[in-house]
C-alpha cells in the first residue's frame, strides 16, 4: 500500500461532528429498555440496541484511491511510531479502501500485522450500501471483516440488525451474538425514537451476504415489547423475496371444529415455483392438511391448492353423521397462458367431495363450484373463443344429474374493415352443447349478421340504426326431464329465423346549474321484430329475467341466445347528469310499450307482461372518494308499487368506513321456478379507525323475508344469517386482526354458532 499516500492525506479537518439536536430529542419520551437475558453468555450479556447513533457525517476530506493496495486517510491529529510500524490517528478518522469507508474518533493502525483497531462512534459503509455501527471495532486492513462490540448494521433496505458483539467477514456475512432484527421503522413521524412493532431475538444471528438471508438460533418474536412467539429454526429473507422457511401460524376457534391451529411451510422450489404445505389440527375434528403449488412460466402462469382430510360426513338433512369415516377434500386449480399477442387459453377448474365440505372448513360459501376453460384468438378485427364449463352443485335440494356440462361453447366473430352503407358490418357464428347425466340434453347453432350505423344530426341528435338477421338450429331430447315446461321446447331437430330492426335516438342538451354542468338527455328506441318461434325452442341460457336499467334498451332484453323478443315496441326515457368538481349525480329512467298485443313471454312479475312496461331507474351519487350511493328501483306501471328496491351505498375514507346495501324484491312471481321468488336483505360492513394503526371492524347480513313473501321459506321478517366483528393493528411492519363470527344456520355439518380467528403477518419474516 503506499505510505506517500497516507501521509499526504493526513490533516487537520474535522469529519464527524456530534449532532447538536439535543433539544429536540429532550421532547421525545424515553424508551422503556427491556430487561437483559439471563440466558445468554456472561461475556455478551447486554441489550442490542437498534437506534442510529446520534452523529451525522460532514465533508470527505480523504482522498479518493486508484489502486487496491492504497488507503485513503484522514484525521485531525496523527502519530506515526516508525520503529512498530503503528499508525495513531485521533479526532473525525476517515479510511478509504475499495470503496469501503470507515470513520471514527480513534484509530490505531499496525501495518506490519494489518490490523486496525477503532474506537468512539465507529462507522463502516460497504458498496452494496450497508452500514455498520459500533463502539469498538477490531478490523484488518481491507476495512472488510473484524470484531465489533455494541454492533448495528442498517442494511441498504432499511432492516436493521443489533448486537452486544458481532464479527464481520471479509465476504460481507456477519454474525451476532444476543442480537435483535427488524424491518420496522425506529422512528416515529416526529423524528423521536420509538420501539419497532415487532423484532426477533436470538442468541446468535447468522446473515448470510450471498444468500441475503438470517438465521437464527434460540429466537423468538417480539411484539410490541413483549416475547410472545417462539421460533426454533428460524431462517428468512431480508428483501421482499421470497425464501423457505415456517409462516406465522393462523389460530382459530369454532364450534365445527373446535380449537384449530394451521402451521404453514413455505418451500421455494426455484425462482418461478414454489410450494405451501399446510397442517391443519383440530380438537374436534380429524387434522387436514392443505397444500397450494404456484408456477410462473415462460407464457404464463397456474396454481393448484388443494385439502384433504379422513373423517365423518354429516350430510345436508343435518342426520347424524355416517359411521363410517371417508376421505374428504377439495381441489382447484387456476391458470392464464398467453400462446402469442393473438392467441391465450385461461382455465379455472373447482371439486369438492361433498356439499358441506367447504363450509364445515369455511374455505368459501359459495352453493356452487363452476369449473372453464377458455381458448380465445383475439385479432384486430376478429373474435374466436373456443369455451367449455361444468358445475357441482352444493345445495340441498339440487340434482347433480341435472346440472349442464357445456362442451364446447364455440364463438366467432368477425367484422368488416370497409363500412356497408356507411354502417359497421359484424358476422357472427356461434355452437353450444350442453350434456347432463341424467337430464335434458340440448345442442345450437346459429350464424348471424348485424349492421350499424351512427351519426348526427344538425340539430345535435346521435342516432343508431341497426338491423340484425339470425338463422338457428336446435336438438334436444330427453326434454321431459326438464321440470319447468317452458324451458323445454320440443325434442328433436328445430329451426328457426331471426330478424329484427331498430332506431335508437338520443338528444342530448347541456347546460349550467348550481355552480356546475348538468346534461339532460331524452332517449326513444323503436324496435320491430316478426314473430318469432321461441316457445319449440329449449331454453337453457334465457331463464330468470328481470326488467332494469341495464337491458331496458337492449334489442333482446331476454339474456342469452335460446328467447328472443318478438313484436315491435318503443322504448323512452331520460338520462340526467350534474358533475362539479368533487361530485356527480348521474340518473337514468325509463319505460317501454309494445304496439302489439300479443302475450309476452315474459313471465308474470318481470316487469315486461303486459303491453306497458314497469318504470325502471337508476341513481348514483358520488361525492370524491367519500361516498357512493347508488339506487335501482322498478315501480309498478298500475299502482306505483315498488317492485325492487336497491340500496348500495359506501361511505366513508380508507381508514374509516361503511358499506351499506339493501334489497326488496317484490315481484309477485307465481312460478316459483323462474329462481326470482320476493326476498328482502339487508348487508352492512365497516371498519372504524380509532386510534393511529388501531381499527375496529365489523359485517352482518339479515334476512327480512316473510311467509307472505316466499311461501316457501320459513323466515319470520328478521332471520340474521351471519355477522362478524374484530379488532385489527396495521402499519407498515405488521398486521394482526382477531375476528368473531357467528353463523345462524346449519349446513350439514357445518354448524350454527361463534367461531373466533387469530390471523398476524409480519413483512419480511418467511416471505
Amino acid at each position: 500500500m503506499s505510505w506517500a499516500l497516507f501521509q499526504q492525506a493526513a490533516r487537520a479537518r474535522p469529519f464527524w461532528l456530534a449532532t447538536a439536536s439535543g433539544a429536540a430529542l429532550a421532547a421525545c419520551p424515553v424508551l422503556a429498555q427491556t430487561e437483559a437475558n439471563p440466558a445468554q453468555p456472561e461475556e455478551v450479556v447486554g441489550e442490542p440496541e437498534l437506534q442510529t447513533p446520534d452523529v451525522v457525517p460532514t465533508t470527505t476530506d480523504a482522498p479518493a484511491v486508484k489502486d487496491e493496495d492504497q488507503i485513503g486517510f484522514a484525521a485531525d491529529n496523527l502519530n506515526y511510531d516508525s520503529d512498530t510500524e503503528v499508525v495513531v490517528a485521533e479526532g473525525n478518522v476517515q479510511m478509504n479502501r475499495e470503496a469501503v469507508e470507515m470513520r471514527s474518533d480513534k484509530v490505531t493502525w499496525n501495518r506490519k500485522t494489518g490490523q486496525v483497531f477503532a474506537e468512539g462512534n465507529v462507522v463502516i459503509k460497504n458498496p452494496e450500501g450497508d452500514t455498520a455501527y459500533g463502539d469498538k471495532i477490531e478490523l484488518t486492513d481491507t476495512l472488510r471483516d473484524g470484531v465489533v462490540e455494541n454492533m448495528l448494521v442498517v442494511l441498504d433496505n432499511g432492516s436493521r440488525l443489533a448486537a452486544v458483539k458481532g464479527t464481520r467477514f471479509d465476504n460481507g456475512n456477519i454474525e451476532l451474538e444476543n442480537a435483535a432484527y427488524t424491518p420496522c421503522p425506529v422512528e416515529d413521524d416526529e423524528g423521536c425514537p420509538k420501539n419497532p412493532s415487532w423484532q426477533i431475538r436470538a442468541v446468535k444471528v447468522l446473515y448470510d451476504r450471498a444468500e441475503n438471508k438470517v438465521r437464527y438460533k434460540g429466537a423468538r418474536v417480539e411484539i410490541f415489547g413483549l416475547p410472545l412467539i417462539p421460533l426454533p429454526g428460524l431462517s428468512h429473507s431480508i428483501n421482499n423475496e421470497p425464501s423457505s422457511g415456517i409462516l406465522v401460524p393462523e389460530i382459530r376457534l369454532d364450534r365445527s371444529n373446535g380449537f384449530e391451529i394451521a402451521v404453514p411451510y413455505y418451500l421455494r422450489l426455484a425462482s418461478d415455483r414454489d410450494i405451501t404445505i399446510t397442517p391443519h389440527l383440530y380438537t374436534s375434528a380429524a387434522p387436514m392438511l392443505e397444500g397450494e403449488f404456484r408456477a410462473l412460466t415462460d407464457i404464463g402462469s397456474f396454481r393448484i391448492n388443494g385439502y384433504a382430510t379422513y373423517g365423518s360426513l354429516v350430510p345436508l338433512t343435518g342426520e347424524d353423521p355416517d359411521s363410517e369415516k371417508r376421505f374428504r377434500g377439495y381441489l382447484e386449480s387456476a391458470g392464464k397462458f398467453q400462446f402469442d399477442p393473438h392467441w391465450s387459453l385461461t382455465y379455472s377448474g373447482r371439486i369438492a367431495t361433498d356439499r358441506t365440505f367447504m363450509r364445515r372448513y369455511d374455505i368459501s360459501r359459495d352453493d356452487r363450484l363452476r369449473s372453464t376453460f377458455e381458448l380465445e384468438r383475439i385479432g384486430g378485427n376478429s373474435y374466436l373463443s373456443i369455451a367449455g364449463w361444468a358445475t357441482q352443485t352444493l345445495r340441498r335440494n339440487d340434482e347433480q344429474g341435472q346440472q349442464p356440462i357445456a362442451l364446447p361453447i364455440i364463438d366467432y366473430r368477425q367484422r368488416l374493415a370497409d363500412p356497408i352503407f356507411g354502417g359497421q358490418f359484424e358476422l357472427q357464428l356461434n355452437t353450444l352443447a350442453i350434456g347432463r347425466t341424467a337430464g335434458q340434453d340440448t345442442q345450437r347453432a346459429f350464424a348471424g349478421a348485424r349492421w350499424d350505423l351512427r351519426g348526427l344530426t344538425g340539430l345535435g341528435q346521435e342516432v343508431t340504426l341497426t338491423a340484425l338477421v339470425r338463422g338457428d338450429v336446435y336438438h334436444s331430447d330427453e326434454n321431459l326431464l326438464t321440470a319447468i315446461p317452458g324451458y323445454r321446447g320440443k325434442s328433436g331437430w328445430q329451426a328457426r329465423a331471426i330478424a329484427a330492426v331498430a332506431a335508437d335516438m338520443r338528444w342530448p342538451f347541456i347546460g349550467e346549474f348550481a355552480g356546475g354542468t348538468q346534461t339532460l338527455t331524452p332517449r326513444v328506441q323503436i324496435v320491430a321484430t316478426p314473430p318469432i318461434e321461441n316457445i319449440d325452442i329449449p331454453n337453457e341460457d334465457s331463464r330468470a329475467f328481470d326488467l332494469e336499467d341495464s337491458n331496458l334498451f337492449a334489442i333482446n332484453r331476454f339474456n342469452g341466445h335460446d328467447r328472443f323478443e318478438d313484436g315491435a315496441r318503443i322504448t323512452y326515457g331520460v338520462e340526467w347528469n350534474y358533475s362539479r368538481p368533487g361530485f356527480n349525480i348521474s340518473s337514468v329512467v325509463g319505460q317501454s310499450y309494445r304496439l302489439s298485443d300479443k302475450p309476452s313471454l315474459f313471465p308474470d312479475g318481470t316487469g315486461l307482461t303486459d303491453r306497458t312496461s314497469d318504470i325502471v331507474g337508476r341513481t348514483t351519487v358520488a361525492y370524491r372518494d367519500f361516498l357512493r350511493l347508488t339506487h335501482r328501483y322498478r315501480l309498478d306501471k298500475d299502482n306505483f308499487a315498488i317492485r325492487r328496491n336497491e340500496f348500495d351505498a359506501t361511505i366513508g375514507s380508507r381508514a374509516t368506513y361503511a358499506v351499506l346495501g339493501y334489497s326488496r324484491l317484490n315481484r309477485d312471481i307465481l312460478l316459483l321456478g323462474e329462481d326470482l321468488q320476493d326476498r328482502e336483505e339487508v348487508r352492512a360492513g365497516g371498519r372504524v379507525a380509532f386510534a393511529k394503526h388501531w381499527s375496529v371492524f365489523g359485517s352482518a347480513i339479515v334476512d327480512l323475508t316473510q311467509q307472505t313473501d316466499d311461501p316457501l321459506s320459513s323466515a319470520d321478517g328478521f332471520e340474521p344469517i351471519r355477522h362478524r366483528l374484530g379488532v385489527a393493528y396495521d402499519d407498515d411492519c405488521l398486521s394482526i386482526a382477531l375476528t368473531w363470527r357467528r353463523d345462524y344456520a346449519d349446513t350439514g355439518d357445518a354448524r350454527r354458532g361463534n367461531s373466533f380467528s387469530f390471523r398476524i403477518a409480519f413483512r419480511n419474516l418467511g416471505f
